[in-house]
């Protein structure tokens, strides 16, 4: 009896349970149709963030103010200028700037190089001479090459010219310091050149017996004090409206051997190279007997003796008297151009140019006719 209340009991509890389990499948049924039935709603996303920088518009650029177009106006031609002042004369051969560095401290020059001198990767040149062109107080290489034109009996001819500049910060000027021998600038200065020299004739075919010298004003004196430096390494040196060395050792008496009170020394014993001068009578910056008391010096330190002195003129140009100094069997030592009414200026320079004249007689053509004639002399084909 006890048995069947407990199995009746058990079979309740399950039939119970059981539709529990059946009610709660019925309603989880229900809900699962009821969610199938309605449309699936895709939540929104919000856009990602844009870049910081895509974010940020770029500013319009200012429109240029009137005060920087008008500098624009003003900058522009005076950097034409600079321009302008730093080109050299148009020629068939090449303006090859350097830079040489010595006692004096670093020096620019400009080499003139002819067309036929240019050569190849693997030509192979004559060595060709060389003539160095020092300008004058308050001028440029480059206004010596304008003035003189130097260039193109270069081209014609077949010779290297050397231009060298004085740098301002060691004269205001530009003027070469051949005067200033007590403070040893003169020397260092002269050094240096020599130095400019050298490096020249080592980077091109250079003869070095045929190397030689000419100068306007300060550089006719700075040329001069070089030829008598080293006598030996040149064949001829031009003096154009200068003052020998030795006359000065210092500025006051450079100012005084302008003037004609200066006198003359060269190193004893030296024997100088060959000497062209060339001097102006209406010379007012440097007195007329300059010229004459170096061809004057020249002659007595090689014992040469004068010839009788000649008038040349050609058309309309100024007239000059030409005096020959010659030494043993006939050799030119020296020889002195006083050219009437000539100021100081280069004869027979570019007209509109200062320091040039274009009156009288050419003093390029002068200048390397008688450098000529010394390489000549040089070589013993005269």
């Amino acid at each position: 009896m006890a048995k069947r209340s407990l199995l009746g009991a058990w079979t309740r509890l399950l039939n119970r349970s059981g539709h529990a389990l059946a009610r709660a499948a019925v309603k989880q049924q229900k809900a699962l149709l009821k969610s199938a039935a309605k449309p699936k709603v895709t939540p929104r996303r919000k856009p990602a963030a844009a870049p910081l920088q895509a974010t940020v518009t770029a500013k319009p650029k200012p429109k240029p103010r009137r005060a920087a177009s008008r500098v624009g106006r003003i900058v522009q031609p005076a950097l034409k200028a600079l321009a302008e002042q730093q080109r050299f004369p148009r020629a068939p051969g090449d303006w090859l700037p350097g830079l040489a560095v010595g006692p004096a401290g670093a020096r620019r020059f400009t080499l003139y190089r002819p067309a036929a001198l240019r050569g190849g990767l693997l030509a192979r040149l004559a060595p060709a001479p060389l003539l160095v062109m020092l300008h004058g107080c308050a001028q440029t290489g480059r206004d010596l090459a304008f003035s003189s034109r130097m260039h193109r009996l270069a081209e014609r001819h077949g010779f290297f010219v050397l231009y060298p500049e004085q740098d301002t910060l060691a004269h205001p000027q530009g003027c070469w310091r051949w005067y200033e021998l007590r403070a040893g600038h003169a020397q260092a200065e002269a050094q240096t050149l020599q130095l400019m020299v050298d490096q020249v004739a080592l980077r091109h075919p250079v003869d070095r017996q045929r190397v030689a010298l000419a100068g306007l004003s300060a550089g006719a004196g700075m040329a001069a004090l070089l030829a008598t430096r080293e006598p030996l390494r040149y064949a001829a040196v031009v003096m154009h409206s200068g003052v020998a060395p030795g006359s000065a050792r210092s500025t006051a008496t450079g100012l005084q051997a302008m003037r004609g009170h200066g006198q003359v020394a060269l190193p004893e014993g030296m024997l100088p190279p060959p000497l062209l001068v060339l001097q102006g009578s209406a010379d007012r910056l440097v007195d007329p007997v300059n010229g004459r008391n170096a061809v004057h010096a020249w002659a007595q330190a090689h014992g040469a003796r004068s010839t009788a002195s000649r008038r040349v003129q050609r058309g309309q140009r100024h007239a000059m008297t030409v005096t020959d100094h010659r030494g043993r069997g006939r050799r030119l030592v020296a020889r002195l151009c006083e050219i009437d009414g000539l100021g100081h200026a280069w004869s027979g320079g570019a007209a509109g140019l200062a320091h040039s004249d274009p009156a009288g007689p050419d003093a390029s053509a002068l200048t390397w006719g008688f450098c000529d004639a010394c390489f000549r002399q040089v070589s013993g084909t005269t």
